[in-house]
């Protein structure tokens, strides 16, 4: 993870634990998912980002906030609209962040669709790579991206597949897709 200027952060409860969120002038710069405590998730956010300092959320964030708690307690999805910092990204992985915010809520993709869908049909793997190292889960939806036989295939965020599957349990893709129910 890059270390920026001016880098601010706030945590905020959720249905789900204490989520974070990392901004600075031109947007979000990464969402930080529930560790085990409110302080676990706020250490988790100044080991990724050393000069970023808890601030008060100015309105965009205030909004992101808001839509990702109404999200997360099985609200309408509207995050896709959130505005992103993604001058840290590779251009592949920007052009797959960009196409994985179009997935909708309760749908899913294998990495292998994505990857035909970014313009590279034998890039599943990278793609996973990218899943890997997304800075904005939630907002870059991750979570509904799996392997090509719908298992879940990996995730990195605290809870790993179990968060995975519970976020998908939220948004109603269990019910249409046969997939595990995990931890």
């Amino acid at each position: 993870m890059r270390t920026m200027e001016k880098v601010a952060y706030t945590t905020f409860r959720t249905a789900i634990g204490h989520c974070g969120l990392v901004w600075n002038d031109a947007g979000l710069v990464a969402v930080q998912l529930p560790d085990r405590s409110a302080a676990a998730t706020a250490a988790c956010v100044r080991r990724k980002f050393p000069g970023a300092r808890r601030r008060l959320a100015t309105r965009p964030v205030r909004q992101a906030r808001a839509a990702i708690v109404k999200s997360l307690a099985g609200g309408r999805d509207e995050l896709s609209a959130i505005k992103l910092d993604l001058s840290g990204c590779s251009p592949f992985h920007r052009r797959v962040y960009e196409i994985t915010r179009t997935i909708s809520a309760g749908e899913t993709l294998s990495y292998s669709e994505l990857a035909v869908r970014a313009g590279s049909p034998r890039a599943a793997r990278a793609v996973g790579q990218a899943m890997a190292h997304n800075p904005f889960p939630l907002l870059v939806p991750c979570h509904r991206v799996l392997a090509a036989n719908g298992a879940a295939g990996g995730f990195s965020a605290p809870g790993g597949v179990g968060t995975k599957f519970r976020l998908l349990r939220i948004e109603g893709a269990l019910a249409q897709r046969e997939l595990p129910l995990g931890r």
